[in-house]
């Protein structure tokens, strides 16, 4: 790996110097510095672009295009494979897909998360030829689609970075992209939001999977919803059943998908919820009225009895308005 990207995949970076207007918007956005500003913008390190098209995305005039030079799948092709999920965990997976999706009215599919640790075998799930942010595939995921990325799929510098992929580069690490985005006031403010966020060690982790939970082609460590605030709330209740613990959410509006549906619950052990974020609800097809929950695997148990009990009152009571009073 070099740059934060296998190797073998490169990145051509065209410019429409007709249409470009020398802004310098693509020298400022690029996460990883690959533009000097000359009269015009110059793709000096075109050999350290990640493909994250903020630079595109950025532009004014649509004056840029990256094109990738190489295929994805051939940075696994020699690495050992895992065995298949057992069927008897593949069948419990199923059964929580079940009882999630008919008690709560789910529309789309929970999703079932694991990371392949570096090194470790890898699971039979295709890598898909497009580079996508990892809240893209969570939502590919939930609407059937079984993904394996590794770090030369994945789109977004920073949710790569938090899930171990690669390091994080240093715009983003400084707090200065976030300024240029106008998402917080101040460069300290910045700083403060990345510093509180967990993130795992860089390149301890060569892949994301994320597949419908119905079928699940490897364990699980998360299992991510995304729903309505009313169907998110259940969730949270059905944790509660048997406790009536009260939760402590961790939620900002920062990294969604990457930290607060994945790595709080991965590494706290306990369920968290998230409104989304900036990049998940500009880049994904995330409702207005939608908001997501992580549920780390070990705690699903748990969720699916009490949700089961919840669902034979609880919850039709609830729908039909039981207490609303007569017009």
């Amino acid at each position: 790996m070099e740059n934060g990207k296998a190797a073998e995949v490169a990145y051509t970076v065209h410019i429409d110097r007709g249409a470009c207007t020398s802004c310098g918007l693509c020298e400022a956005f690029c996460p990883v510095n690959v533009f000097v500003m000359d009269d015009c913008p110059q793709a000096v390190r075109a050999e350290d672009c990640w493909g994250c098209e903020t630079c595109a995305g950025q532009c004014p005039e649509h004056a840029i295009r990256i094109e990738a030079s190489a295929a994805a799948a051939s940075v696994f092709a020699d690495r050992e494979k895992a065995a298949p999920l057992d069927p008897k965990t593949k069948a419990l997976y199923a059964e929580w897909s079940r009882v999630l999706t008919e008690v709560l009215g789910l529309r789309w599919h929970p999703v079932a998360i694991s990371l392949v640790k570096a090194g470790d075998p890898v699971p039979d799930v295709p890598i898909p030829e497009e580079r996508l942010r990892y809240c893209q595939s969570l939502m590919a995921a939930r609407r059937g689609r079984s993904l394996m990325m590794p770090a030369n799929r994945h789109a977004c510098p920073d949710g790569t970075s938090i899930l171990g992929l690669t390091e994080m580069p240093e715009k983003l690490a400084s707090g200065e992209l976030y300024i240029l985005f106008h998402k917080l006031d101040s460069v300290e403010a910045a700083k403060r939001m990345v510093l509180e966020r967990p993130c795992l060690e860089p390149r301890t982790v060569d892949a994301t999977v994320v597949t419908p939970l119905s079928d699940a082609a490897c364990e699980a460590e998360v299992v991510a919803i995304v729903a309505q605030p009313e169907q998110i709330m259940w969730l949270s209740m059905a944790t509660s059943y048997y406790t009536g613990h009260r939760h402590d959410f961790h939620a900002s509006g920062y990294n969604a998908q990457c930290v607060e549906t994945t790595l709080l619950p991965m590494t706290s052990g306990e369920i968290n919820i998230s409104f989304g974020c900036y990049g998940c609800r500009a880049s994904s097809d995330v409702g207005d009225d939608c908001m997501m929950m992580g549920i780390p695997v070990s705690l699903m148990p748990q969720v699916v009895k009490g949700l089961t009990e919840l669902g034979k009152k609880a919850i039709p009571q609830s729908r039909d308005k039981i207490y609303l009073p007569p017009f």
